[in-house]
């Protein structure tokens, strides 16, 4: 352990010293203290030769020196005010430690409502305060420190430098320490090196002014100040106050004296003569190498073999990994899972950016490409179907298209997957219109992001070497790029299948509100089903609402399909546009068109709807939409006990950005695994 010199020396204003009675001027030199009049407690002792030693070679001590006289510093005018008076000192001090290159704590000049101090600490409290009192306003302590040690406790700027401080050890102004030669250039003095040194501290009771000023003991009182701060001491100031020394030794032996003092009140102290100065003692100082650091080093290097093989263990159990041979083939598309670890910051709170159905997303910057990435933390339990889900994961991650997140790869991990896809700036489509927070997108963006949503689509059923079905449309799953792009992501749920053959799939996923009615009966996912979903999030972008919502104002609106559908049989169907977006004459066919496409998108019949490739060329204007009157009286397919009891459902659990994975248990849900928000 290093171990560093802490000088402190610490101020405390008086105004009358040595008399009782107020107004008389108190004015005293001491060369040595042989004969003084001082108050001593701890191990403070006067040296033979006259010096006040304050310490002695003993680890973790206390000393204190106070004149034994209590001093008035404040003065009463006839008008009733009360005012501090002047006051100038000057003293010379040393500290000399054992060894020549280590140091212990350090010393004060004090000014205290009573003499000595009870209570107080060694080490980095200097004898001064303890942690129970330090910085109270009730100490009424005034200080200047010396200070080489930097302690964060107190917050030091560095461990040489020189404070005033107020009740306490955290200075209210400190600097490095140096003095100003005569021609003003800054010198540094290193305040642990043994030497005798001067200090100045001089108050204006008038102005409110403190000047601090150090030197060498061989150099003359620079005219520059080290400290200059306008300060009023009344708030310190008590009626009798004794000024003295204190100072404190920590686990390096080290002793400090006081060679000489000057002090006077209402004018300027008696400079001290160098020459009438007791000396210091000299004393051989031992090497710290062969007594201190020898065994530390030992020590250390011990520590350091034990805690190095203790990280090797930890760093093997943590980024452990599951690698298969089947996993091979996929080389270029898993991820190291340290890579992962550290692109997230060891996947820190921080680095969060969505909580969906599945898990957890994090944000990313992998550490040698130095790309932007979304990393996906989710459950997968099945050991049996592992392989189809990774081969189907690999598969979707060799998909490219502009309306596509990009599927950069995964990684294995105990029970756990992880999806690496680009990172998307600007976050999720759900926030921008469910988030009051969020700025509000206006019908060119909608617009844009229906039609790149629906691209995407198109791409995945029809241009792709298998169809992929993604089973998941929602604007919680559709991204924003950096120029508000709309990007359909996350692929967990998706499925791939060779064309004319059917998916081979049991279970029914997706989000409550965006999913098929035919899917509850039949379980079997297929491209019209993607179109439904597509469908809901049309009108969950146009209208601004959730597909379900069943704490709306009225029972019409609980379902958003069906009252879409309601208010087009009353041709008011364009007040069912998001009001935040407002309408202009320009855009309102637009609006139609896709208000009648999310319809048509939502029929309950499967052959009803178009594929994707017909819903491209609605939005393009290259076909024109069909005659939606033959639609039923409900798009969404159910009869009233269906929706009652659909509802019944929705208000004991419902899909929020927040929730969990859930499976339900309804005659119309059986075996739905829903998933929220990602």
């Amino acid at each position: 352990m290093f171990f560093v010199l802490k000088l402190t020396v610490f101020f405390l204003v008086v105004s009358n010293i040595g008399v009782t009675t107020q107004g008389k001027d108190v004015d005293f030199t001491c060369y040595g203290f042989g004969g003084a009049k001082l108050s001593l407690d701890g191990i403070a002792q006067i040296t033979s030769n006259g010096l006040l030693r304050l310490t002695t070679d003993t680890k973790q001590t206390i000393g204190h020196a106070f004149y034994t006289n209590p001093i008035h510093f404040l003065n009463h005018s006839s008008t009733g005010s009360t005012s501090v008076l002047s006051f100038s000192t000057t003293f010379v001090f040393a500290i000399l430690s054992q060894y020549s290159d280590l140091s212990g704590h350090g010393m004060a000049f004090v000014i205290a409502p009573t003499r000595g101090l009870p209570g107080a600490f060694a080490s980095d409290y200097l004898g001064l305060f303890n942690y129970t009192d330090n910085g109270k306003l009730t100490n009424h302590v005034f200080s200047v420190e010396l200070d080489t040690v930097r302690s964060a406790l107190f917050n030091d700027i560095n461990d040489n430098h020189v404070g005033i401080d107020m009740n306490g050890l955290q200075s209210v102004a400190s600097t490095p320490a140096y003095y100003f030669e005569n021609i003003g250039r800054p010198v540094n003095l290193t305040l642990v090196s043994g030497q005798a040194m001067r200090v100045w501290v001089d108050y204006d009771g008038v102005h409110k002014h403190l000047n601090v000023t150090l030197a060498p003991i061989n150099v003359s009182k620079p005219a520059l100040p080290l400290l200059s701060k306008l300060l009023d001491l009344s708030p310190i100031m008590e009626e009798s106050m004794f000024v003295g020394f204190s100072a404190s030794t920590g686990s390096v032996p080290t002793s400090h004296y006081v060679l000489g003092w000057s002090f006077k009140l209402n004018g300027k102290a008696k400079e001290l003569d160098i020459s009438q100065l007791p000396k210091l003692p000299h004393k051989r100082r031992k090497p710290a190498i062969l007594t201190i650091w020898l065994p530390i080093i030992a020590s250390a290097l011990l520590l350091v073999i034990v805690v190095g093989t203790l990280i090797m263990v930890r760093r093997k159990v943590k980024y452990e990994e599951v690698l298969e041979d089947w996993e091979l083939d996929y080389g270029p598309h898993r991820f190291k899972y340290k890579d992962l670890y550290m692109a997230t910051e060891g996947f820190k709170h921080n680095e969060l950016v969505g909580i969906g159905g599945f898990g957890k997303v994090y944000r990313g910057v992998l550490p040698i490409s130095k790309i932007e990435v979304a990393v996906k933390k989710i459950s997968h339990d099945s050991k049996q179907g592992m392989k189809e889900f990774v081969a189907e994961i690999v598969s979707v991650g060799q998909l490219r298209h502009r309306n596509l997140v990009p599927l950069l790869g995964y990684c294995r991990r105990k029970g756990e997957l992880l999806l690496v896809y680009e990172f998307m700036p600007n976050g999720s489509l759900d926030k921008f219109l469910f988030d009051s927070s969020m700025p509000k997108l206006n019908w060119v963006q909608r617009f844009r992001i229906i039609r790149g949503v629906a691209s995407a689509l198109f791409y995945l059923h029809e241009e792709c070497d298998q169809v992929v079905l993604h089973r998941d449309v929602k604007s919680a799953n559709v991204l924003l790029d950096g120029e508000m792009n709309g990007r359909l992501g996350d692929f967990g749920l998706a499925k791939l299948h060779d064309r004319g053959t059917d998916p081979q799939i049991t279970q029914v996923v997706g989000t409550m509100g965006y999913l098929a009615p035919e899917l509850s009966r039949t379980g079997l996912p297929n491209p019209s089903t993607d179109v439904f979903g597509f469908g809901a999030f049309t009108l969950e972008v146009i209208c601004g609402r959730r597909p379900i919502d069943p704490r709306a104002s009225s029972a019409e609106e609980q379902i958003l399909v069906d009252w879409v559908f309601s208010c087009k049989r009353k041709g008011t169907i364009l007040e069912t546009v998001d009001p935040n977006m407002g309408i202009k004459y320009a855009e309102m066919n637009e609006m139609e068109l896709v208000l009648n496409l999310g319809l048509l998108c939502s029929h309950c019949d499967p052959t009803e709807r178009p594929t994707m490739r017909q819903v491209v060329q609605y939005l393009e204007g290259e076909l024109p939409l069909p005659d939606l009157s033959s639609l039923g009286l409900l798009a969404s397919g159910m009869t009233s006990a269906d929706r009652e009891g659909f509802l019944e459902v929705l208000n004991l659990s419902y899909p929020s950005s927040t929730q969990k994975k859930k499976t339900l248990s309804s005659p119309l849900v059986s075996g739905l695994v829903l998933s929220g928000g990602r």
